[in-house]
């Protein structure tokens, strides 16, 4: 099973004024060239016109031919702008819905026999980030948002998560512990993904799960720190794939293959 992370930054060019990928065409490309049974992307948009109001997560699941897939919305509206925590009936996966939301989004080749969407809370205290947009790099300060995880039970005996946790420390330490224990009480292998934002290989020194991509994946065009993992329950043998360099966000996808 080759399994891939990406932080999608909802498709859109790592630096301002860069020319603006499309959306699809980076999915092309490792379809042909690796043929990743199972995909997990943080940062998606859904009815954003900053992104020409696509459903990304469902547009790369039929560019590449894939009829298992899910999007867990983690906000209403627009992140950085005006924005709010999905109501019970705007939290149903695959649910049909035209306001602009944002979140996390898990496509696989292999059949999926159960979806779960798993809540893990926020931070009631922002931080100042470095945030890209129309005059350039600025410090800013930012709310954070709600975070989800979403979970696939697999036909092949996997269990893959795919999250992106706060970015506040000790808050996604607390929120990756969470969703270790929900995945404990599910079946099979168990595998985490995603943006953990957790540097200096904290997942792994702090919990018993095992890091299987240790690369850097942030920023995308000079790579100094780690932030997206693939972590496995147990010791997986396998080996990190090497991923095509693409013009679109600021993280870097990460992938494995799993023997």
């Amino acid at each position: 099973m080759r399994v891939i992370s990406w932080n999608l930054l909802h498709g859109s060019a790592p630096l301002p004024g860069a020319p603006e990928p499309e959306l699809t065409t980076p999915f092309l490309a490792l379809q042909a060239e690796l043929a990743p049974d199972l995909i997990g992307l943080q940062e998606v948009d859904e009815n954003q016109p900053r992104s020409g109001g696509a459903k990304q997560v469902a547009q790369i699941a039929a560019a590449i031919g894939s009829e298992h897939w899910a999007y867990a919305r983690s906000v209403i509206g627009t992140p950085g702008e005006k924005w709010r925590k999905p109501k019970a009936h705007e939290a149903i996966l695959h649910a049909h819905f035209d306001q602009p939301s944002y979140g996390i989004g898990l496509i696989s080749r292999t059949p999926v026999t159960n979806w779960h969407r798993i809540d893990l809370g926020r931070s009631w205290i922002g931080m100042p980030l470095l945030v890209g947009g129309k005059r350039g790099l600025r410090i800013l300060y930012v709310k954070d948002e709600p975070r989800v995880a979403l979970i696939a039970e697999l036909a092949n005996g996997y269990t893959v998560a795919v999250t992106h946790l706060s970015f506040v420390p000790i808050v996604n330490y607390l929120q990756l512990r969470r969703l270790q224990r929900v995945m404990k009480g599910l079946p099979g292998k168990r595998v985490i993904i995603g943006d953990l934002n957790l540097p200096f290989a904290i997942p792994h020194r702090l919990t018993r799960w095992h890091s299987l991509v240790p690369q850097s994946t942030y920023p995308s065009w000079k790579p100094a720190i780690q932030f997206d993992y693939i972590m496995s329950e147990e010791l997986e043998s396998g080996s990190a794939m090497v991923i095509p360099r693409s013009e679109m966000s600021d993280h870097l996808p990460i992938g494995f293959d799993f023997d």
